[in-house]
């Protein structure tokens, strides 16, 4: 008989998570094998030091892994169960992307493949570099889908693509090699246009068409890819450009030694002190030297601080050399461009400094 130590399958299922049924498969699979199994009444006992594997092996089939998998990550260490499960999940992700397109392709044969409607048409390494750059402002929030977003605005001169996480906002404009047929603004998944970037990028040209609850990547020669539709608004970033305040001071630095400093600097916040002499990067609270950058600088000298992870993507895609930061007082966002070309914009917000301290 088993000893007192052992429980029968039923507690261990509670235990586990796991049905009776279960247990009985996963132990005819060799998973989890009984710790003893009465010879009389082929009652099966588990010990108490088996709940652990029972419990993996349940989160694991959760997550509709595959039995040898599952066998696989069980009996591995740590660093190979941790590459297992990452291989696993990568292949749920491509999987439902591929699914998600080839539904798309489903439904648009259904439709009787009537063409969108033209959005812009527009040279692909160029189209790419952009949603690349407009897209590192975006930000995944429970519950706020349409900050992972890009707006997608197109009128008969222009498109422009606009991103913000409520701490930045970045937008660019290009000019497309044929413009849209009619005006259209929407929000794209920005999930879907990173899984496109790749087959854009290599395309001559792309060709955007807007439809029922998305809009397609048309290439020749490649793949079309379709991009889903957000629903929800899209927060009022003209607005918000439109109250921004005076500059008060301008600052144009080289991109990389600015880069290079934020890099080095070893704090979650880094303060800016500007000044006739240049721009100091520096330790928000002010304790030790910092590192100053030569700088063209009008206006009054001021100090600004801000989130590391809020100013660095800020500063890495703008384009060209230089980048020109206007500062409008402490507390004010900053506009991030390119001190040559402005059709990339970023706006940046500045952590508050607190004057009672």
């Amino acid at each position: 008989m088993p000893n007192s130590e052992l429980m029968p399958i039923g507690v261990f299922a509670q235990r586990s998570g796991l049905t009776s049924s279960a247990l009985r498969f996963y132990a005819d699979s060799g998973l989890l094998t009984p710790a003893e199994v009465d010879p009389v009444s082929g009652y099966r006992y588990y010990g108490a030091d088996q709940v652990a594997r029972a419990t993996a092996l349940r989160q694991l089939r959760e997550i509709a892994m595959p039995l040898a998998a599952v066998e696989a990550v069980l009996d591995a260490g740590a660093d190979e169960a941790a590459r297992l499960l990452d291989e696993h999940v990568a292949k749920i992700v491509g999987d439902a992307a591929a699914a998600r397109q080839k539904a798309a392709v489903i439904k648009s044969a259904l439709g009787g493949n009537v063409p969108g409607l033209l959005i812009a048409m527009l040279k692909g390494p160029v189209l790419a570099d952009a949603v690349e750059q407009v897209l590192s402002a975006t930000a995944q929030e429970p519950g706020m889908a349409v900050l992972a977003g890009l707006r997608i605005e197109a009128s008969h001169e222009a498109i422009a693509l606009t991103a913000t996480d409520r701490y930045r906002l970045s937008t660019r404009t290009l000019v497309p090699a044929r413009p849209a047929e009619q005006t259209w603004a929407g929000t794209v998944d920005g999930d879907d246009l990173r899984a496109a970037v790749g087959t854009v990028r290599r395309s001559a040209l792309v060709r955007i068409e807007a439809v029922a609850h998305g809009i397609w990547l048309r290439m020749p020669g490649r793949e079309d890819r379709h991009c889903r539709l957000l629903s929800e608004d899209f927060p009022d970033h003209r607005l918000m450009l439109a109250l921004l305040g005076e500059t008060s001071t301008r600052a144009t630095v080289a991109k990389d030694l600015l880069l290079r400093a934020l890099e080095e600097h070893p704090g979650e916040r880094v303060a800016l002190h500007v000044s006739d002499h240049g721009v100091n990067v520096r330790p928000p609270d002010d304790e030790g030297p910092g590192v100053r950058l030569p700088a063209t600088v009008t206006g009054g000298a001021l100090r600004i601080r801000f989130e590391t992870t809020t100013l660095y993507p800020a500063v890495s895609t703008a384009i060209g050399p230089d980048v020109m930061l206007d500062l409008r007082g402490h507390d004010g966002p900053v506009t991030i461009r390119s001190a040559d070309r402005g059709d990339l914009t970023t706006l940046a917000m500045p952590v508050k400094i607190d004057h009672s301290a």
